[in-house]
């Protein structure tokens, strides 16, 4: 059933025209990593630029971050067996006029997620990263209060902020984030992917 779903969701173009009238004017290219064996899932935002071109989620300094804060190395990461990596949106959503990110088009979640979510029945904690995450599975709308208010969610959810390097204030002014949340997600995924 993954692979079917895997297949239709690489051919979508819904957003053809959307990615189109975008600054970077790109082609949809859908970035699928389910798993129906993983027990980890990371729910994020959508592909970067980098992402787009490599054809692997978190495959930038982003993901670097990310693969640190979960104690893994890319081999580990990129093991479908172990994590299943399902953004807001599959594809690029690309940039505006001033070079910054578009948010990802709701009618991605919307035309895939239930799909998605109800072939991987074997998730056993799920990472949500970043604030469009954040609202869409937690219906939170403020990411410190959604990663302070982790010991309620844990160990079958962490709520996380986009490890984006435009991050790193934040964590400069929230070290209990480095120092009591990472270690409690380093030992669950441990757990969990041993």
């Amino acid at each position: 059933m993954i692979d079917v779903l895997k297949a239709e969701i690489e051919a979508c173009e819904i957003c053809k025209d959307r990615f189109a009238k975008t600054a970077t004017t790109h082609a949809p290219r859908p970035v699928f990593w389910g798993s129906d064996a993983a027990p980890i899932l990371i729910a994020g935002q959508a592909p970067g630029a980098r992402v787009h071109r490599s054809g692997r989620p978190f495959d930038d300094p982003s993901g670097d971050r990310l693969r640190l804060w979960l104690g893994v190395d890319r081999k580990v990461f990129y093991d479908r067996m172990k994590f299943a990596i399902v953004p807001m949106a599959f594809c690029f959503p690309g940039y505006n006029a001033r070079g910054a990110d578009l948010p990802p088009p709701a009618i991605c979640g919307q035309t895939w997620h239930d799909r998605v979510f109800a072939a991987m029945p074997q998730i056993q904690t799920r990472i949500y990263v970043g604030g469009y995450a954040l609202r869409w599975h937690m219906n939170k709308h403020n990411v410190t209060e959604a990663v302070a208010g982790w010991r309620e969610h844990a160990p079958l959810v962490f709520p996380l902020p986009h490890p984006s390097w435009r991050n790193t204030g934040w964590l400069k002014k929230h070290p209990w984030f480095e120092a009591e949340v990472i270690p409690a997600l380093r030992a669950r995924v441990l757990e969990v992917v041993s």
